[in-house]
């Protein structure tokens, strides 16, 4: 076998540094304290960052990592821990990655990631994305309660590690290692490998043909939109406040005004609507059969936001939202049962009255995928308006699947310069509608399709209930039966600040 080819049976590459451009795993400690816990873990290991950086500097890299994980991970739940690092963590590793190390590891036909970080922060990512078979890492040590004590089991990690890499391969050496170079003094995995390459990894490295492919992240929760570097999350932190005040004076001026109105009001507090392509008149009158608005869905506000624009209130037929959103709604919305017969009937109502706008994906997504679009819509009208949403923020994500809703708008307007685009494409022809003798499912799929095509994102055949199970767990349907349930869900929600 050539030294230099990457067609070699096994790899075993390290993640920080190497797989992960990012050398130091702080930011992702971060992440955890905020997601998982709130603003006072968060402020707390923000402000030992420089004890963090001293004890590395000084060579003490067992006593910065253990004082990370304790401070983000003591007294959470297990589940937490692996909650957060399910629906939020990957987004922000796979933006991370060295694609030449990448190309390397995914060359080879066993693949072992090792990692300083806690390895339940880190398999589901390795395995699911990376495609990587075994995840060697710390473990953190769980209390029979449930909880993490903050502590990990191992007390010299490096020397843990190359242990358990020697115990993986007792037949056969690794045939390649992939990692930092070798600190003077410290004994590494590297070390056990037939052949070692230091990160980066060079571009014209030899890789020969992937064994496997790098699957991109569809599905993301959590709020924090930038990965909190100590530079980023300080001014995040700093934000904050002015972030609140700023969304109250926000929300109270928008309910106060008309919808008209909203579009050159919001200049004036840094709100942009980009709207491109020409939407249709209003119906002439009351009553008369109105065009159907089919719509990407970003975030809960994109009805309201189609209304803005739109100068006019336009209804909404929604699924899982919650009564609070309901309530607080400025425009008139009408929940969805997800039995077809109903619901067809409750759309043939509301479109004889007028224009109605319809979410076919049936759930929020921020990558750039559309969900599955369900067929409903195209059996009930030839009048079919497709309108490509999407939004930009730079602190906060307006959408959760492990939180509460109804936080939403709030989060959207924390951010210093939010910013929607709304773009009208041409009301369907008749030859691409169901009057054509076109199938109810072509013509959802031709819709998905252009839609995509206007934002630059690709289709999918996933689902709600696919988004809800990778992160949260469930099918994603709202559960109006229980005020403690909800009372959990607000907690849930504003315990990154208040907690």
């Amino acid at each position: 076998m050539e030294s230099s080819t990457t067609t070699s049976y096994s790899v075993v590459s390290e993640l920080e540094g190497t797989l992960l451009k990012t050398p130091k795993p702080f930011a992702y400690f971060m992440l955890m304290a905020f997601e998982a816990s709130g603003l006072i873990r968060y402020t707390l290991l923000l402000f030992l960052w420089p004890i963090i950086a001293l004890l590395d500097v000084l060579g003490y890299r067992n006593g910065s990592l253990k004082l990370m994980i304790f401070v983000a991970t003591a007294g959470l739940r297990e589940s937490e821990i692996e909650s957060v690092a399910r629906a939020v963590l990957p987004k922000f590793y796979m933006d991370d990655i060295s694609m030449d190390a990448w190309r390397a590891f995914g060359s080879c036909e066993k693949r072992v990631v090792v990692t300083r970080m806690p390895r339940v922060m880190v398999e589901r990512f390795a395995k699911d994305h990376l495609r990587a078979d075994e995840v060697i890492g710390t473990e953190i040590i769980i209390n029979r309660f449930g909880y993490a004590t903050g502590f990990i089991q191992e007390s010299d990690v490096d020397r843990s590690i190359f242990n358990s890499v020697a115990n993986l391969f007792e037949d056969r050496r690794p045939q390649l290692g992939l990692g930092r170079p070798i600190i003077s003094g410290s004994q590494t995995f590297l070390s056990l490998c037939e052949e070692q390459v230091h990160a980066p990894v060079p571009s014209n490295y030899n890789v020969q043909r992937l064994h496997v492919q790098l699957l991109p992240v569809i599905f993301h929760d959590g709020r924090l939109v930038k990965l909190p570097t100590p530079a980023t999350a300080l001014l995040v932190l700093l934000w904050i406040p002015f972030g609140i005040i700023l969304a109250v004076v926000r929300l109270f001026i928008g309910s106060m005004l008309p919808l008209w109105a909203i579009p050159y009001v919001s200049r004036i507090f840094n709100i942009r609507f980009m709207v491109k392509g020409k939407p249709p008149a209003a119906p002439a009158s009351a009553g008369n059969q109105g065009v159907l608005f089919v719509c990407t869905h970003r975030t809960v506000m994109d009805p309201v936001i189609l209304s803005y624009v739109l100068g006019r209130s336009i209804p909404a037929v929604t699924y899982s939202v919650s009564r609070l959103s309901e309530i607080l709604s400025p425009i008139p919305t009408f929940r969805l049962t997800r039995v077809r017969d109903v619901d067809a009937e409750i759309i043939k109502k509301e479109l004889s009255n007028g224009d109605l706008v319809v979410y076919p994906e049936g759930t929020t997504c921020r990558e750039p995928f559309l969900l599955r679009f369900s067929a409903l819509f195209a059996e009930l009208t030839d009048k079919i308006v497709p309108v490509a949403m999407n939004y930009r923020v730079g602190f906060f994500h307006a959408t959760t699947a492990r939180g509460w809703k109804a936080f939403d708008p709030i989060f959207f307007f924390m951010n210093p310069r939010p910013v929607y685009e709304v773009t009208f494409l041409n009301q369907l022809e008749v030859e691409a509608t169901c009057s054509s003798g076109k199938s109810p499912y072509d013509v959802a799929n031709y819709v998905q399709r252009i839609l995509a095509a206007t934002l630059g994102f690709e289709c999918t055949n996933f689902t709600r209930k696919d988004k809800y199970r990778v992160l949260a767990g469930n099918d994603g349907t709202v559960s109006y039966s229980s005020f403690l349930d909800q009372f959990e869900k607000v907690v849930a929600t504003i315990k990154p600040f208040f907690k």
